[in-house]
């Protein structure tokens, strides 16, 4: 009960309503304009494109901040294309882009704890990515990868030009970061052999996630993925308790996903549902990690399932492949303890 009470402890003083409704509005303006002109199958590419452009937004002088958020809205279009291209082809050629973009979003860290946060949720999106054309059963013709890689495109860079515009208006001075829970860290350094062999297995076990899903045709088991990357630890650095927030987080997402999947049949309710979480993430942030990746988790799985019809006995089959993709990360994490265990004896000074 100690540690649960850890896992769940609560700093009040952490909540910020006003990120939330930021949120709220990078969200929410993509959906009523594209609902207008008819077209909101783009909707969640603008959308999510803005949002981590947003969330890599560093602060300090707007040139380094401009050049941060262009490399996060190019990478992300990038597998935006790739994602909706493959996704409902071969699924060995998608279990190998998924091991490729995990182990690449993993070695990010030497860059600096920025630049992989960054890639960690770019990798969360590319899950989203490969998931949708599959779930519809798109092929390569019909998945419409460039309009997708485009909207993507369009959403990053709505949001560098509302940057520039607020940056003018406070008379080009230096702004400090949306997300300051976020290390600004962004030096380069040396990955350790334990970090690359953590990085290579934290891979390994979402690519074989993916397998499991895609090449068994399993149609419900989109959600395994994702839950075996939010359960796992992000680094072989983070701390166990953050580490278990995160497996807490994943289980308690899918649990709220699932409600909302089964209780609300309309498509535009579904989305403000979306919108709803992920301001609550967003304002949430600071208050208590593990409620923070529940609405994450939640928001995610919804957003990858939101084209689909559902009925019980397909939630209660998303919500078995959750518990097994989270089996997955929890074993990844005992494999992390044990390197961490490992390096920590080699690096103590001999007797």
């Amino acid at each position: 009960m100690g540690q649960l009470k850890k896992v769940f402890q609560v700093n009040r003083q952490g909540f910020n309503l006003t990120r939330g409704l930021v949120i709220v509005g990078v969200m929410l303006v993509p959906l009523i304009v594209l609902s207008a002109i008819n077209q909101e199958k783009y909707w969640l590419s603008v959308s999510f494109g803005a949002l981590f452009v947003g969330i890599s937004d560093l602060g300090g002088p707007y040139g380094i901040r401009f050049r941060g958020m262009a490399e996060v809205g190019a990478a992300g279009g990038l597998l935006t294309a790739v994602g909706f291209a493959i996704g409902g082809g071969p699924w060995g050629v998608v279990v190998v882009a998924t091991f490729a973009a995990t182990l690449f979003s993993g070695l990010t860290l030497k860059f600096g704890v920025h630049r992989f946060t960054a890639a960690v949720l770019l990798n969360v999106w590319f899950l989203i990515a490969i998931s949708v054309p599959a779930g519809e059963h798109l092929d390569l013709a019909r998945s419409d990868w460039r309009g997708q890689a485009l909207a993507w495109l369009v959403g990053a860079a709505l949001w560098i030009t509302f940057t520039l515009v607020v940056w003018l208006a406070r008379g080009r001075r230096d702004q400090s970061t949306h997300i300051p829970e976020i290390p600004a860290d962004r030096s380069v350094t040396t990955l350790t052999r334990p970090v690359i062999l953590f990085t290579v297995i934290r891979a390994l076990a979402v690519a074989i996630a993916v397998a499991i899903a895609f090449g068994l045709h399993l149609p419900n088991a989109d959600w395994m993925p994702v839950a075996t990357l939010v359960a796992m630890k992000s680094s072989l650095e983070q701390s166990m308790l953050v580490a278990e927030q995160r497996l807490a987080g994943a289980v308690i997402g899918a649990l709220v996903a699932t409600v909302f999947l089964l209780t609300v049949d309309n498509k535009h309710a579904l989305e403000l549902v979306i919108i709803v979480l992920g301001a609550f993430a967003a304002s949430f942030r600071a208050v208590n990690y593990a409620i923070y990746c529940a609405a994450v988790a939640a928001t995610v799985l919804i957003a990858m399932d939101l084209p689909h019809p559902t009925n019980l006995a397909a939630e209660g089959h998303r919500v078995l492949f959750t518990l097994l993709g989270v089996g997955i990360g929890v074993a990844v994490m005992g494999l992390a303890a044990l390197i961490q265990d490992r390096s920590a004896r080699a690096a103590a000074p001999a007797p």
